[in-house]
């Protein structure tokens, strides 16, 4: 399981609440001191997705949020991963056409990547597969 600091920006109902997770960078430093040549602009300062809320969290808290590691890492890998594959995979395949016609079918497969991660992404929130459950509470 992973978990991460979030900030509750919404309650839902009885048991869900919307939080805020601040997304860090790769390293897991904080890129305005980082020597590793990202910035911030490179990174979502954060995201909001919708977590079980069984610990009682309120409005403005400080919470611990936890997620499956198998799940994050299987959509990390479709997002990042995929799109680069499908295009050095129709960059090759396309050995026999011209240089401007292998970067366009290498294009193509970099396209579809991306449709695939949406559609993908469309298919999770509708089975709600990607759950976010609130663990704990932050005393202020």
């Amino acid at each position: 399981m992973t978990q991460q600091k979030a900030k509750v920006t919404r309650l839902i109902d009885e048991g869900r609440a919307e939080v805020a997770v601040r997304r860090q960078s790769a390293c897991g430093h904080n890129c305005a001191t980082c020597g590793g040549g990202c910035s911030e602009m490179m990174v979502e300062p954060e995201i909001r997705v919708v977590a079980e809320n069984k610990a009682g969290a309120q409005l403005g808290d400080t919470v611990t949020v936890e997620s499956a590691t198998k799940t994050v890492l299987g959509v990390a890998f479709l997002v990042y991963v995929v799109p680069f594959l499908l295009f050095f995979i129709g960059y090759f395949a396309a050995s026999g056409l011209a240089e401007g016609g292998r970067l366009a079918v290498g294009g193509a497969g970099f396209v579809l990547g991306f449709v695939l991660a949406w559609l993908a992404d469309r298919h999770q929130r509708q089975r709600g597969s990607l759950q976010f459950r609130i663990v704990s509470v932050e005393q202020s």
